[in-house]
């Protein structure tokens, strides 16, 4: 009988001591650093169980004890409760810090940087490289977008989607993000129509986003927007053609090799306004804020020209003599450049 006791009592000092060192391990490990060196994306499926995470953890490297990981659930039943999606982990993460990630349902946010004075065609294209987005378009034809996004005249396509790091989740779609830059341009060019000057000669809010497109394409100096600008008003004013390079470019299309010919500006397209009269159909560009409020409030100035002048800005002039003596200048600058 005195054995009997001896031994259960023995048995149960082995069972404690044994549930102690488990319990330590169980801890050790909540506490320990995941096992990943540097930063990694972990998706989780619907309908993934206990067992199937762990699985999944130490085959992507996250965890390196998959059985005391399963106590570990057991024990911190709150850190079985986890979510669908994909998320963030990072190597400063405890394993209990991860878990308590995949608990939160709080997603990866992905950055995708449309930048001011680029195309709509670029930006598809930044689209379609993205990670995690899902793609929805069928292809990258303007009339496609505008259909997608509710845009009724596909010439309005192009400049009205708002210039911004675009964060998103796994799985968004293309058109979800193009909606969100739309909806934010949309409200931007409102309210720049309603606070924009008196008597501007834009038809409707389409010519004002279309002139801050070009201002974009025209100069990336923050100071001189206004008075690029006051140089197309006053030109559309009298009846002058505007004349700029940038939007000869966006007419010609793939057709442009980085130089612009005597025969491209002699050649008709809707966009050369060497050849038409006032703006063109629509934008070359996605301006930003700085080139919408250009727009909106020009400079009040009596210039009707403007050159580069070979210092990172340009030089205005109010007449033809000034100007060519301007453009000489900027030649004679750019030729010194050149012979250093």
């Amino acid at each position: 009988m005195k054995k009997m006791l001896r031994f259960a009592l023995l048995l149960l000092v082995v069972l404690v001591i044994a549930a102690g060192v488990g319990l330590w391990k169980v801890h050790q490990l909540a506490d320990s650093k995941v096992a990943i060196k540097e930063e990694h994306i972990f998706t989780l499926k619907p309908g993934t169980g206990r067992i199937a995470l762990g699985a999944q953890l130490y085959d992507e490297k996250v965890i390196t004890r998959p059985r005391v990981f399963q106590w570990l659930l057991r024990v911190e039943p709150e850190l079985a409760k986890f979510k669908a999606g994909t998320y963030r982990f990072t190597p400063d993460m405890t394993v209990r810090d991860a878990l308590r990630l995949l608990a939160s349902g709080k997603e990866a946010q992905f950055p995708l940087r449309l930048v001011e004075g680029m195309r709509l065609s670029d930006w598809l294209k930044q689209l379609h490289d993205a990670p995690y987005i899902q793609h929805t378009l069928k292809d990258n034809s303007y009339q496609t977008v505008a259909s997608a996004v509710g845009i009724e005249n596909p010439e309005w396509v192009e400049g009205w989607f708002w210039p911004d790091t675009w964060s998103y989740t796994a799985h968004t779609t293309d058109v979800t993000i193009l909606k969100r830059a739309h909806e934010k341009m949309v409200k931007a060019v409102d309210e720049a129509w309603e606070g924009r000057a008196k008597d501007l000669p834009y038809l409707d809010k389409n010519q004002l986003v279309t002139m801050a497109s070009i201002i974009e394409k025209e100069t990336a100096v923050a100071s001189e927007r206004d008075q690029v600008a006051s140089v197309f008003i006053n030109r559309l004013r009298i009846g002058m053609r505007l004349q700029t390079d940038p939007t000869v470019i966006y007419g010609m299309g793939e057709n442009y090799s980085g130089n612009i010919t005597r025969k491209d500006l002699e050649t008709p397209t809707p966009y050369n306004t060497y050849i038409i009269s006032g703006l063109p159909p629509g934008a070359i560009a996605m301006p930003g804020q700085a080139s919408l409020n250009a727009a909106a409030h020009p400079a009040k100035t009596s210039y009707l020209y403007f050159v580069a002048d070979g210092k990172g800005g340009h030089a205005f002039t109010t007449n033809l003599a000034s100007h060519n003596q301007a453009v000489q200048a900027y030649l004679k600058a750019l030729k010194g450049k050149n012979e250093k």
